[in-house]
């Protein structure tokens, strides 16, 4: 998510956390749809249509499908997933003419609509044999979400999320993005609080319970800054260079961060 302006932050009760468990559910389902399905040779359009036949079949819409574009004036977002080869990081489009080879990265991000409510999660995917700086890439962006994760308790503050992802990335000798950042995420795709990847300790807003958040850490090899290319939506690296993206929504509870988007 691009960071924009500010939203309001909604509460959710323990009714609808359920509901968006339910959500995240058929997109986790989704996205091991994809990951079964990804191989040498298959084009992204393909697995576009995967994931859209299984949010269907659970009577699940997908939400990027038709979302404005919020950057420049150019069309809706056209597919399902989002589909990003290498050093392309977020917002790619699917197409018959982007087929995945041996060695790639894969980073697919895929939201859902369901009975009112919104999932949203993204994983990294290699394809086939990949380098070993690419293997320690998805690994260091997959635990960073984790670890940020683990700090969304009731009392501490994003910036405490946004540390600790910071802190792991960097001492792995890799760079985390700025423009675009986690977010609030309930009914509509995009709320408050914005949650960066990057950021201080004990500064932010305080987490109360009932608040969900879609963390995103999106991991560079290189420079953290990121170029848009000319079709308005893929976001690429400066430099070139590799980038990961691995997300999950949870929820604030009075006990441990509870991750709405698992199997």
């Amino acid at each position: 998510m691009l960071r924009t302006s500010k939203r309001r932050i909604v509460l959710k009760s323990k009714e609808e956390i359920e509901l968006m468990r339910q959500a995240g559910k058929i997109v986790a389902g989704a996205l091991a749809e994809v990951r079964r399905h990804t191989r040498p040779g298959v084009d992204t359009a393909e697995l576009d249509q995967i994931a859209e036949d299984f949010l269907r079949r659970y009577d699940a819409t997908p939400v990027f499908k038709g979302y404005p574009n919020q950057q420049r004036n150019s069309l809706p977002f056209p597919a399902t997933i989002t589909a990003c080869i290498n050093n392309e990081l977020v917002h790619g489009i699917p197409s018959k003419d982007r087929v995945l080879q041996a060695g790639d990265i894969f980073s697919v991000d895929c939201g859902a609509y369901y009975k009112g409510w919104i999932g949203d999660a993204a994983i990294t995917i290699p394809v086939g044999e990949i380098s070993e700086e690419a293997q320690q890439l998805l690994t260091v962006t997959e635990q960073a979400l984790y670890k940020g994760i683990a700090q969304g308790q009731l009392g501490n503050r994003t910036g405490d999320i946004s540390a600790a992802v910071q802190d792991y990335v960097e001492r792995h000798g890799f760079s985390v993005v700025r423009e675009y950042t986690g977010h609030g995420v309930g009914r509509s795709m995009h709320e408050d609080p914005q949650v960066p990847n990057f950021g201080e300790a004990d500064k932010g807003i305080r987490l109360k319970s009932g608040m969900t958040i879609a963390l995103e850490p999106m991991v560079n090899v290189g420079v953290w800054q990121t170029e848009l290319l000319n079709d308005g939506w893929t976001v690429v690296t400066a430099d070139g260079t590799l980038s990961a993206h691995f997300e999950h929504t949870f929820a604030v509870t009075d006990g441990e961060p509870d991750i709405l988007t698992l199997l």
